[in-house]
């Protein structure tokens, strides 16, 4: 069976076949750190799954926003005229909690589902710095890396992050 280990500490994710690593990336997760809340900016811990994989077949580099393809491809040109834009590329691993008043729907505190907090793993600009976690709640990846993880991980794949 395949599975996905999200590290935050070590900012890496392993990737596991029956138990035998296959393959270890750098990320990068929240600059937050970890958390549940909605709107904390936070990497959720915990057992997921990943709940749909979005961009098949898209080129290397396209932009997504509210997972649906721009049409764009992010280039200097196109940074430079979004500055402020939050760039989700190449592919989107969109993953959901497992763990009702955890990282699945809400608890006292308010929402803490990952699904509705629209946390992915997904590529980002190769300037974009892994090892270090700047994200805003996803885990970002080199895009040849996410590209290479959306290939061979199946839909409802796995995910713990801790």
């Amino acid at each position: 069976m395949r599975k996905v280990h999200i590290d935050i500490p070590a900012q890496s994710l392993t990737t596991f076949d029956n138990d035998n690593v296959v393959k270890v990336y750098s990320v990068s997760t929240a600059l937050n750190g970890a958390g549940q809340s909605n709107g904390s900016g936070c990497t959720p811990t915990g057992s997921h799954y990943i709940r749909a994989k979005i961009g098949t077949n898209s080129p290397l580099g396209s932009v997504f926003i509210g997972r649906r393809p721009t049409g764009e491809v992010y280039s200097d040109a196109l940074a430079e005229q979004f500055p402020a834009r939050d760039w989700i590329l190449s592919r989107i691993l969109w993953l959901s909690g497992l763990t009702p008043g955890y990282n699945r729907l809400s608890n006292s505190a308010g929402s803490v589902d990952t699904m509705a907090r629209y946390i992915y793993i997904h590529g980002t600009p190769d300037t974009e710095p892994m090892g270090v976690a700047k994200s805003h709640g996803c885990i970002r990846m080199r895009n040849t890396d996410v590209v290479e993880l959306f290939d061979w991980v199946p839909k409802s794949c796995p995910v713990f992050i801790e």
